[in-house]
């Protein structure tokens, strides 16, 4: 190689070398309250507890936190094009559905809106991930196996990563859950964290 080509070659290698380096995935966290840290302050929640491990570890990674407490499948809905021409993400995890449950909501409809947010998702040039919900039996033995069974459909139907759902592993421990018994304590966000930097890492690594 000649002295010329390769000073241009080094010239190259400087100029493009940042672009590699600032490539970043933009991971939109479209949720209710277990992703909106209810009952606590912002920082002690997962999603930000996860971004601070990634900012610490220099992961290329950014979490765009678009949770809502009380937020159902159809509140999301409205408000995704929005969301999604505000933030530009390459990747959208939808945590979803239990508001839906908890109200009663028709299993045919939220499947319905589950599957609009992730058309929207996609048509804005996103990959997705659909969180598997789950609600206290207490809803009937029917509605809630036509419940959880809908999020097995939907993330087939669509071909989408289905994880599992993030909050199993801490539900049944009192210590670790709020008065409400529904939404984990600051106690329990470090194990949400770890939990999801797992299921989200093993999502990318797809």
């Amino acid at each position: 190689m000649s002295a010329s080509i390769l000073r241009v070659f080094i010239v190259l290698l400087l100029v493009t070398k940042p672009l590699f380096a600032w490539a970043d995935n933009q991971i939109l966290v479209l949720g209710d309250s277990l992703s909106a840290a209810y009952g606590l302050k912002q920082h002690q929640g997962w999603v930000q507890l996860l971004q601070d491990t990634y900012e610490q570890q220099n992961t290329p990674t950014t979490l765009i936190n678009a949770s809502i407490s009380g937020e159902t499948t159809g509140g999301a809905l409205r408000r995704l094009d929005a969301i999604l021409k505000e933030h530009t993400p390459t990747h959208v995890l939808i945590e979803l559905g239990g508001n839906d449950g908890l109200r009663g909501f028709p299993v045919t409809k939220m499947k319905a809106n589950l599957h609009a947010l992730i058309d929207k998702s996609r048509e804005a040039g996103a990959e997705v991930a659909l969180m598997q919900i789950r609600i206290p039996p207490n809803y009937g033995r029917r509605y809630t196996e036509l419940f959880e069974q809908s999020f097995v459909d939907v993330a087939k139907e669509k071909q989408v990563t289905l994880m599992p759902f993030f909050v199993e592993q801490v539900a049944t421990n009192g210590e670790l859950m709020q008065n409400d018994n529904i939404h984990p304590n600051a106690e329990a966000q470090p194990i949400l964290r770890d939990i999801m930097k797992t299921q989200i890492s093993n999502w990318l690594n797809k």
